[in-house]
């Protein structure tokens, strides 16, 4: 059996029966996901980074303590957003503005590519603008393709409470892309 065959519990086995290497197969496997619920909140490269590491170091030194009643990937993002959360709250406690200066980057050439890349744009800046929850909320169940179920351990909301925030969210974000793309005809 290789590295890649084993599942969390048997790395996370392995991890607890002192090969604490092992653990790096995890990181591996649940690194991006990680970082981008982390950029989701943060809104900056280098403290998604940052946070996705703090994360992945709580989840190690708390591995003994990690129930196994919901999938490791749920309990580690439960980590990052609650971190991220954390560090959000004390970053805007110390400056009242922040400014996104990480630019949309469109590489491809091609016309669908390009759409794509566009459709890309106008959803990110939408989400942007909306309120953290209903970004992560959002984020997750449409983009990381979560159940509720997941998506209700990470953010510590009620099932009942999450569908609400998801009908919500998506009629804010239809208000919030729809003046984007007007404002993106205007300057046609």
């Amino acid at each position: 059996m290789t590295v890649n065959q084993l599942t969390d519990d048997e790395v996370i086995d392995k991890v607890l029966g002192g090969n604490s290497d092992s653990f790096s197969i995890l990181v591996d496997r649940y690194k991006d996901h990680s970082f981008t619920l982390a950029f989701n909140v943060m809104k900056d490269e280098k403290e998604a980074e940052d946070i996705a590491q703090e994360a992945f170091i709580k989840a190690y030194k708390n591995l003994k303590k990690f129930n196994r009643e919901s999938k490791f990937s749920t309990w580690l993002y439960r980590i990052t957003f609650n971190t991220a959360l954390t560090a959000n709250k004390k970053k805007k406690k110390y400056s009242s503005t922040s400014f996104d200066d990480s630019p949309i980057e469109l590489i491809d050439s091609t016309k669908n590519e390009l759409e794509q890349a566009e459709k890309k744009k106008f959803i990110l800046q939408a989400l942007d603008q909306l309120n953290e929850q209903d970004n992560v909320a959002l984020t997750l169940f449409y983009l990381k393709e979560q159940s509720l179920e997941e998506i209700c351990e990470v953010t510590g909301m009620s099932l009942s409470t999450l569908k609400v925030r998801l009908h919500r969210a998506r009629k804010r974000m239809a208000i919030v892309l729809n003046d984007i793309l007007k404002e993106e005809a205007l300057n046609l």
